[in-house]
């Protein structure tokens, strides 16, 4: 082991330590009438301000935060800006078929370059940087798997990726666990929380109202919509819940998602000599094929960052779990195991939050009634997808009719979450079953490894 439980510390996300000092806004107080509220201040909530302020700039805006802007997760995430819709293709195609699944791998792409070039016009600095992603197969289960569902992609006419076998994946990283990988070409690593920091000064310059420390205690759906909070209230024509994994404080919305958390944990930055060891020849994000994936990349300062393992729901919707030292132990290992010559590697950082799944395993931008307007469901693949969201809210608030408004998943039928007890059996049932799947897969390729060679053993599931 690298290190013992609990030697890692508990800290807040390394992209909010090393985003430079914030803009400190003041709290809603008083009563007020406003064209356009948008409640929560993160990737989803500032990318539809500012698109609806920019387009209609008489309008008056306000942006909502109950806490600090982007703190929860668009500043906690690992910076992935991936074409990745959902859990995975597969699953799509069985719950929504294939040209549906086309739909949202080309809804993908457009929100990779979207983000891409929003960066670029608002001239945002957080560290982008765009190699693409291997998404990689450590057992011989994984390989064929990945396979199949590379065959499915291009079969469908998906964009471009390409497959890479272990030769080829471990000249891009070198890990003695790599059998081969599925390399999407279309993927940039970000600073998230310089992301939203710069979304956060686009929003303001364009003229909208950004408020912290102002959560939404009630909503009251009669229109103009009342939103009830500490120190006042605001009639809203249109309202946007863009709270994802914090949606559950809306009853009306309660069913729609549920908050499961995601961990993360960061080496010191890697000496030259680890560098060489590891191989890790472009900066390209890495994925492994467990259905509860392990991410991770290089920071800019060479600090590799790894996160997920497993996802865990509490009871009652909570949010408030950012550290889990059980699932930073287990990370700390995977990455030694990975890459062996990290043995006594020292670990610098530990934190997680909340990410918002629906029971479908599905995105859903849908609408409350007439003013009211939501986004769920990333999956914890939200730095472009929410930027492209925020537009596509835009266009619902601002009644347009667009090909992002036509997508499939916006105004799509949710299938609800039971309530508790329920809820709490159903998520952790499912969890359990993905949690199984990973575990027998493992087993079963290191018994296959210990009879045959790596090589032998790939090419015989490819």
């Amino acid at each position: 082991m690298a290190q013992e439980q609990g030697a890692v510390p508990a800290t807040q996300s390394f992209w909010l330590e090393t985003a430079g000092p914030f803009e400190k806004r003041p709290a809603w107080q008083g009563h007020g009438r406003v064209d356009v509220a948008v409640v929560g201040g993160g990737f989803t909530g500032l990318s539809a301000a500012f698109h609806i302020k920019e387009r209609q700039p008489e309008l008056r805006v306000v942006l909502l935060e109950a806490g600090s802007l982007f703190h929860a997760a668009s500043g906690r995430n690992a910076g992935f800006s991936m074409t990745l819709f959902g859990l995975e293709l597969g699953v799509t195609v069985v719950r929504y078929g294939r040209k549906r699944a086309k739909e949202a791998d080309e809804y993908m792409v457009r929100a990779v370059n979207y983000t891409r070039e929003l960066i670029r016009r608002l001239n945002i600095d957080c560290d982008y940087e765009e190699h693409g992603m291997m998404t990689v197969a450590t057992n011989p289960n994984q390989l064929r798997k990945l396979r199949r569902q590379f065959e499915l992609a291009r079969e469908m006419g998906l964009h471009e990726t390409a497959w890479l076998k272990q030769a080829e994946a471990r000249e891009l990283v070198n890990s003695p666990t790599y059998l081969g990988a599925w390399y999407d070409p279309l993927c940039a690593l970000v600073n998230p929380a310089k992301l939203a920091k710069g979304m956060a000064r686009a929003a303001a310059d364009a003229g909208v109202e950004l408020y912290e420390g102002s959560p939404v205690l009630s909503l009251d759906p009669a229109g103009p919509v009342t939103l009830t909070l500490p120190k006042g209230t605001v009639r809203a024509d249109r309202v946007v819940l863009a709270t994802n994994a914090f949606t559950a404080a809306f009853p009306q919305l309660r069913r729609v998602q549920a908050p499961m958390f995601t961990y993360i944990v960061l080496t010191e930055p890697l000496s030259r000599r680890q560098l060489e060891a590891v191989g890790w020849r472009r900066r390209i994000g890495v994925e492994d094929g467990r259905n509860f994936i392990h991410y991770y990349r290089l920071t800019p300062d060479n600090r590799l960052l790894m996160g997920g393992h497993d996802a865990v729901y509490h009871f009652g919707n909570r949010t408030d779990r950012d550290h889990n030292m059980n699932i930073a132990r287990k990370l700390m290992q995977n990455v030694v195991r990975t890459f062996p010559a990290l043995e006594g590697v020292r670990f610098t950082h530990h934190w997680g939050g909340p990410i918002s799944v629906t029971l479908d395993l599905v995105p859903a931008i849908g609408r409350l009634g007439r003013d009211i307007f939501y986004s769920v469901g990333c999956m914890g693949h939200g730095v472009s997808l929410t930027q492209l969201n925020g537009r596509t809210l835009a266009d619902l608030v601002l009644d347009t009719t667009s090909e992002l408004t036509e997508a499939f998943f916006v105004g799509r039928r949710v299938t609800p979450l039971p309530p508790e007890p329920i809820r709490f059996a159903v998520i952790n049932a499912i969890r359990g079953g993905m949690l199984l799947q990973d575990a027998w897969d493992e087993y079963r390729g290191a018994s296959a490894m210990s009879r045959r060679p790596v090589e032998r053993a790939a090419g015989r599931n490819v």
